[in-house]
């Protein structure tokens, strides 16, 4: 399926980036490892902050508001949150308290809860992808706000809840690529087809 305007698809790239980078920080909240190391944080900054801003810039190229909106946004995510990992550990910032990450996390909740409204003519996977990720923002921002005791097992939830959302995204960047490669769907997304 070649592209009507001579551009590639830059949607596979971003979808990628955020979704290895998701799939591999949520291994971590679902207490498969310990630590977010050198690994997430590289990836991070650079598959899921760097290269989401530039499939985010692509994405206005070819006038779509609504892929440059969430991949520069999203990408943006990555960035900020590796500078709130890294930042108190360099002695450049004070890490913030809990509850305060936990405002810092429904806030891209609420975001995502948005932009999900803006999927609702779009495929269903794309649909599938906002609006899990709208749960594991919600998620995550209450494993930050509950006492300790439960915050572990809802931390585990959300754990499993985003590999589902990443491992979506990278479902969705391979359908594109391959669907286009063969010019035929190989990959069902669930098409949008409006009503008569």
């Amino acid at each position: 399926m070649a592209q009507k305007d001579g551009l590639a698809n830059p949607a596979p790239l971003g979808l990628m980036g955020f979704g290895m980078t998701t799939v591999l920080l949520n291994i971590h909240n679902a207490g498969f490892f310990p630590e977010v190391g050198s690994m997430i944080l590289g990836m991070g900054i650079f598959f899921g902050g760097i290269a989401q801003i530039i499939a985010g810039t692509l994405e206005f190229k070819k006038g779509n508001s609504f892929g440059m909106t969430a991949f520069v946004s999203y990408g943006s995510f990555w960035l900020t949150l590796v500078a709130m990992l890294v930042l108190p550990k360099l002695g450049l910032a004070t890490a913030p308290p809990a509850a305060f990450v936990g405002c810092y996390l429904f806030m891209w909740g609420l975001f995502t809860a948005l932009m999900f409204i803006g999927t609702l003519k779009s495929n269903k996977v794309l649909q599938f992808i906002f609006g899990s990720l709208a749960v594991l923002f919600f998620l995550l921002a209450a494993e930050h706000w509950v006492p300790e005791h439960a915050a572990h097992l809802i931390g585990k939830i959300a754990g499993f809840e985003g590999m589902v959302c990443g491992f979506s995204a990278i479902y969705l960047a391979m359908a594109e690529i391959i669907n286009e490669a063969h010019g035929q769907v190989l990959l069902p997304i669930g098409e949008y087809r409006p009503s008569a």
